[in-house]
């Protein structure tokens, strides 16, 4: 005779959230299942260093079967989720038969939103995953060996001009980093272009950076890009664009290299449940994170509109995802083994930091602001902190500080077959998605 059927949790993305919530599970009386399309988790926030050639993908990526190999009652499997029927408990995917489940966690992160213009994608790819990350990093070196190579003062200028769309945090690291590895690298290892030829031009449609921050920090941040060669256009709406130009509303701007970091919505979750979704297509969540009206669906991250104790939505922050991620893993813990309520969740804020450029960042804490080398200190302890396992912590601080010492960027690789901006893969792996609904991977 074998024994009643361990109750079954399926968790979408492994994330920040995804990975944390599922690690919070390692070892209970549970049968975990984590459904990534991708086969590892990345630390999204420093996907910019990869674009910019400070660091290489595997330095900010860890394999998911890899983090979550010690626990023997979860298992992962490669598969992209197409759809949920709440009814039946079941979650559909592309390629393979469908995942029954007990409780649902909805783990899926977000993607940058075109505002309708999706074409643009191909002209402006943001930050959210590697492959994209890399189609950067290969437009703005190639920008500065044909720049190099071509006799037309024109076409140079415009091959090293490079827009950033978006002055979030993104934008402006973004921005902040280009010029860094432009000036360096320029002053360096070329001989017909010169360090002042480089152009980043940081366009925002809102009349100031950085509006998660309080101004008096925005100010700062723009004074200090600014005042290291970025051209700041606030109040600018991007119209249009094409592969080798952005039309705003103050006229086209020739350019080698686009990056958009313009704004993020969240991913098809509230379509599959066909559930409401608050603004940026997040799910409403309860206070205990789970879905309205869905019972034993829960939603994490960027996927959740999940608020604060202001009453206002919680932040699209890693630290958010994590921390719900932890909450979740130990509640449903606790709740399956021992019968204990859901409790709420809260949101304890470390900061929120961004880093401007050499030695300078900003960090807001409650009533505390902090700018320059300290908050450049402090961002870096906090993205050491919330990578995902000490290996990778160790190694991304030895690169940090071989290049803050040597001002030499070690991942300036050109592919011969350059990358292409594609929507992410969704393999075929039959079997093994039908062996681990079975509960045999």
């Amino acid at each position: 005779m074998t024994g009643p059927q361990r109750p079954r949790i399926v968790i979408v993305g492994g994330g920040f959230g995804g990975l944390a919530c599922a690690a919070a599970l390692g070892g209970a009386e549970v049968d975990v299942l984590v459904l990534d399309r991708r086969n590892h988790s990345l630390f999204t926030p420093l996907l910019y260093q990869v674009a910019t050639a400070a660091l290489s993908p595997s330095d900010i990526a860890e394999p998911i079967r890899k983090a979550l190999g010690r626990h023997r009652n979860i298992r992962v499997a490669l598969a992209e989720v197409t759809g949920v029927d709440a009814v039946a408990k079941t979650v559909h995917l592309r390629e393979g038969e469908d995942v029954p489940y007990d409780h649902l966690i909805l783990a899926t992160g977000s993607d940058y939103n075109y505002f309708g213009n999706d074409d643009w994608r191909t002209h402006a790819p943001g930050l959210k995953t590697v492959n994209e990350a890399r189609v950067i990093r290969q437009r703005l070196l190639l920008s500065y060996e044909q720049a190099e190579a071509t006799g037309d003062p024109e076409r140079r200028r415009a091959l090293l001009t490079h827009v950033v769309i978006g002055g979030g945090p993104t934008g402006v690291e973004m921005a902040g980093s280009m010029v860094e590895l432009g000036r360096e690298m320029i002053s360096r290892d070329f001989r017909r272009i010169r360090p002042e030829d480089l152009r980043v031009i940081l366009v925002e449609a809102a009349p100031r950076l950085l509006m998660a921050f309080p101004e008096d920090l925005a100010r700062y941040a723009q004074t200090y890009l600014e005042k290291h060669g970025v051209e700041v256009r606030l109040n600018c709406a991007v119209k249009d664009m094409d592969a080798e130009s952005v039309t705003t509303a103050e006229g086209v701007i020739p350019t080698g290299c686009i990056v958009w970091g313009a704004g993020v919505r969240g991913s098809e979750a509230a379509q599959w449940l066909d559930a409401p979704a608050a603004k940026g297509n997040r799910l409403l969540v309860r206070p205990d994170l789970s879905v309205e009206g869905r019972p034993d669906v829960y939603a994490l991250g960027d996927t959740a509109a999940a608020m604060g104790e202001d009453g206002m939505p919680l932040p699209a922050l890693a630290q958010v995802a994590k921390q719900q991620g932890q909450h979740l893993g130990k509640a449903l813990r606790a709740k399956i083994e021992k019968g204990t309520p859901l409790p709420a969740f809260v949101f304890h804020n470390r900061g929120n930091t961004a880093v401007v450029g050499r030695n300078a960042a900003i960090f807001h804490f409650g009533k505390r602001k902090l700018r320059g080398r300290v908050a450049w200190y402090l961002w870096a302890l906090v993205h050491v902190y919330l990578l995902v396992n000490p290996q990778k912590r160790i190694l991304v601080t030895i690169q940090w500080l071989w290049s803050y010492m040597t001002r030499q960027l070690g991942a300036r690789l050109i592919d011969e077959t350059p990358p292409q901006v594609v929507p992410a893969a969704s393999p075929a792996h039959n079997d093994t998605l039908r062996e681990a609904s079975a509960g045999k991977v």
